[in-house]
């Protein structure tokens, strides 16, 4: 008999990053709005528990305020998440908390829902693939619920409390997947104003990555603005290197006589 096979099979895959926000006149380093933000350190991980059909991620974003110190960290927001994916749809079951480091203050918490659904990608469309034969468009789109709520805002200058959120987002590969230019939209409603279904917020942010390998740099402009009143427009421009990995486990598998 020949000897078993050794599969892999993923066990845990993630990405550290490292930002510095070269330009910001108003992106600030707590949830109470005071500060400003200097650089952001992130560290994500996720794990497969069944297959596409259910995962569990976990995001740990770490900021310091460059009014202060660029390398004291100011803010820590923690973020745990179940997921999982049939066909196009996706879906998330989110819990974020966002605090302050280095002295009291406000924190946002917040559990939510979100459903998306992606988009046929362009290299799969026969005049798209003749005639960018080395590029590719992918989007989603979804819309989620934030069901718990103890102090997550609804605007940039930290009034009402988010209800509804509806996402977007898009990369255009520009060319073999080492250039790319990416697109994020998050909307936000307020769940104390007449209208809850309508955006009072509006985040977005165009980025341009740079890929080799396991890692990216990249450059993006981020603008959260109000949308159904004037006030607190928060915008920063910022470099950012990161560097994906992954561990494997190995099991035997028995081979045919």
């Amino acid at each position: 008999m020949a000897k078993p096979e050794r599969l892999e099979q993923h066990w845990l895959r993630g990405y550290l990053l490292t930002a510095g926000f070269v330009h910001n006149p108003t992106f600030t380093a707590r949830p109470d709005n005071t500060g400003l933000v200097g650089m952001r350190h992130m560290v994500h991980l996720e794990t497969d528990l069944y297959q596409q059909y259910l995962g569990f991620y976990t995001d740990l974003n770490f900021f310091s305020d460059r009014t202060e110190s660029w390398l004291r960290l100011s803010e820590f927001d923690s973020t745990f998440a179940f997921t999982g994916a049939l066909g196009n749809w996706g879906w998330r079951l989110q819990y974020e908390r966002d605090a302050p480091l280095d002295r009291s203050g406000i924190k946002q918490v917040y559990a939510d829902t979100l459903v998306t659904y992606a988009f046929q990608n362009a290299n799969q469309v026969d005049w798209w693939r003749e005639r960018f034969p080395n590029q590719n468009l992918t989007a989603y789109a979804g819309a989620g619920w934030l069901f718990h709520n103890e102090s997550y805002f609804a605007r940039p200058d930290n009034t009402g409390r988010a209800l509804f959120r509806y996402v977007a987002h898009a990369d255009l590969d520009l060319y073999r997947n080492l250039v790319v230019l990416f697109a994020d939209m998050h909307f936000f409603t307020d769940r104390e104003s007449n209208n809850a279904v309508s955006p009072t917020e509006l985040d977005w942010i165009l980025g341009l990555a740079f890929r080799w390998g396991n890692a990216e740099l990249s450059v993006y402009h981020e603008r959260d603005l109000p949308l159904d009143r004037s006030g607190l427009v928060q915008r920063y421009t910022a470099l950012q290197l990161r560097y994906e990995f992954e561990w494997v486990r190995h099991s035997a598998a028995s081979s045919s006589r």
